[in-house]
């Protein structure tokens, strides 16, 4: 390497010499000795082996996460007109819990789940993002989620209501306990939204006990 930075050292101080001899003027540059310059450090550097970066591995959770399916529209698209059968009822108000985290377990199903899940022993496989949809949108979209999540026999979602005014936040829970597919749901852990999304476990057909 030090040869071939005195090589490099020494082209360059040939070239320049050659620029000030030519018809006397310091000032301009000719471009083909340029050209040239150029040319030999591009040449000088064929063969060259770059270095190999060493990689980290991720955090496995952050893995997982960042392998996580966004529930875009387009994913959704053709699992809306499927859904639209069941529509969700702003006037049903479930009996839910007024303190700590948001939670819910269907009847006839081990509460063990609700804790599993607020410990995030389940990892979503879809996420969908309500912000700023109105409740009408949301409801669509949601339907559409648990339709397509169960067509690829996913059996855990993250819904993001977000903060904002609250009203999706406060909404969403009551639509959830509605659907007859919902099993359990329960405040996100921090990873996947906190406070702002849920965790719902769906029952899906086939399931091959991924858990």
């Amino acid at each position: 390497m030090k040869a071939f930075k005195k090589e490099l050292k020494a082209l360059k101080k040939n070239l320049s010499a050659q620029n000030v001899n030519k018809a006397g003027d310091t000032s301009k540059v000719d471009a083909d000795s340029v050209e040239e310059e150029r040319f030999s450090f591009a040449d000088a550097m064929k063969g060259v082996k770059p270095l190999q970066q060493d990689k980290v591995e991720p955090d496995k959770q952050i893995e997982l996460f960042n392998k996580r399916q966004q529930a875009s529209p387009t994913r959704l698209k053709n699992s809306k007109q499927l859904a639209a059968s069941f529509s969700f009822s702003d006037m049903y108000q479930a009996a839910l819990p007024q303190e700590g985290p948001m939670r819910y377990c269907r009847e006839g199903e081990s509460t063990h789940i609700v804790k599993q899940l607020r410990r995030g022993d389940y990892s979503p496989e879809m996420m969908l993002d309500l912000h700023g949809l109105t409740r009408e949108l949301a409801k669509e979209e949601l339907a559409a989620l648990i339709h397509a999540a169960r067509k690829d026999t996913i059996d855990c979602v993250c819904v993001m209501h977000g903060y904002g005014q609250g009203v999706l936040k406060a909404a969403l829970p009551h639509y959830l306990v509605q659907h007859p597919h919902v099993r359990a749901f329960h405040q996100a852990p921090l990873e996947y939204g906190g406070q702002a999304a849920l965790l719902v476990l769906l029952d899906v057909p086939l399931q091959n006990n991924k858990r």
